[in-house]
């Protein structure tokens, strides 16, 4: 649900307004989170989780969107940077908190918690996030010419090879992901504690890396950023099998790649800003999100056959396959603008 109301809300943002998406997929957040209240077996709780899937389509491409339509080119990757590592920053608090609220009060009480902090953002969005001047799209709106602007979109040779990359950085990354908690409980004997504690490591590697790597990308260009963080990425998927031994080992290797997935992510995402018009940007982020749902989707179902019926090395191997696919596409089929001297601003 994610991934096809990223791809309808793309040209409603770009008619509309970022802020305005923003401020209706954050309500309707909120408003699917309490309606957990209801609950009561599969079927409800499937059905909240698909209206909630169908809040998170808006605001997905919305939020970098917004920084293309904010920003200069110049300092979007310092921006998207940290947007990218408040994501991050809000998984390594939320994941814990949920557990802890609900061990103690129930499922349901991560939702309510949840629905309060999107409250929160809506109130955020009102008063402190203005609507970028000359950012909307004067076309009136409709289903058939928003599928023409995305056939006309992935025409552009450099479009389609930036949806193909972002598909293949989620495809890899969930082949490789998926399956390595179970693999570090099942063959190293690694504990679920320690595992969390992996996690929590490679959150704040990312949130200390995504940041800088931004920054970075506006001073020196993103694209050589991009493949470096790809090969040292596949490398280290390459050799977590056979150099992984312990806990110890299993946080140090995972700090590490979650410095290189930053250095992926926010450079990247401050290249696709720059690739079409602004009264496109929405329905180009929009498209790539709802890719790389596809991506992580599928690589989710290839890394089950492939981890029960060869071992987690495969998955390693093919991630680390795909990974550095997309770093070479970057390098080779997608433009890269002439980055002037950013005005310095306070950070």
């Amino acid at each position: 649900m994610v991934g096809i109301f990223a791809i309808l809300s793309g040209p409603v943002s770009d008619r509309i307004g970022r802020r305005r998406i923003l401020l209706i997929g954050c309500g309707a957040m909120a408003v699917a989170l309490m309606l957990h209240t209801f609950v009561t077996d599969y079927r409800t709780f499937l059905i909240v989780r698909i209206l909630a899937g169908m809040a998170g389509g808006m605001l997905s491409g919305a939020a970098v969107s917004y920084i293309g339509d904010y920003f200069p080119y110049e300092r979007r990757g310092w921006a998207t940077g940290w947007v990218m590592s408040g994501s991050a920053f809000g998984q390594i608090i939320g994941i814990p908190t949920g557990i802890v609220l609900a061990g103690r009060w129930g499922f349901k009480a991560p939702f309510y918690v949840f629905a309060i902090t999107m409250a929160a953002t809506i109130v955020l969005l009102f008063l402190r996030v203005p609507q970028p001047v000359g950012k909307q799209s004067l076309k009136q709106l409709t289903i058939r010419r928003a599928a023409k602007d995305y056939a006309e979109m992935l025409r552009r040779p450099e479009v389609a090879w930036a949806a193909t990359a972002y598909f293949l950085m989620f495809l890899g990354v969930s082949i490789f992901i998926v399956y390595l908690p179970t693999w570090l409980e099942r063959d190293l004997n690694i504990s679920g504690n320690e595992i969390a504690l992996m996690f929590l490591v490679g959150g704040i590697a990312n949130v200390l890396t995504g940041p800088q790597a931004g920054k970075w990308s506006d001073r020196i260009g993103r694209k050589g950023i991009i493949l470096l963080a790809c090969i040292g990425l596949s490398s280290l998927m390459l050799l977590i099998v056979p150099l992984v031994t312990d806990a110890i080992t299993a946080c140090v290797f995972f700090f590490l790649i979650m410095i290189l997935v930053a250095m992926r992510i926010s450079p990247f995402s401050a290249l696709l800003t720059a690739l079409v018009q602004d009264n496109r940007r929405g329905s180009l982020m929009s498209l790539t999100v709802a890719v790389g749902q596809m991506g992580f989707a599928l690589g989710g179902a290839i890394a089950g056959p492939l981890f029960a019926g060869i071992g987690y090395s495969s998955n390693t191997t093919l991630g680390a396959i795909f990974v550095l696919a997309m770093g070479l596409i970057v390098w080779f089929f997608i433009p890269e603008p002439h980055i002037r001297a950013a005005v310095p601003v306070a950070e």
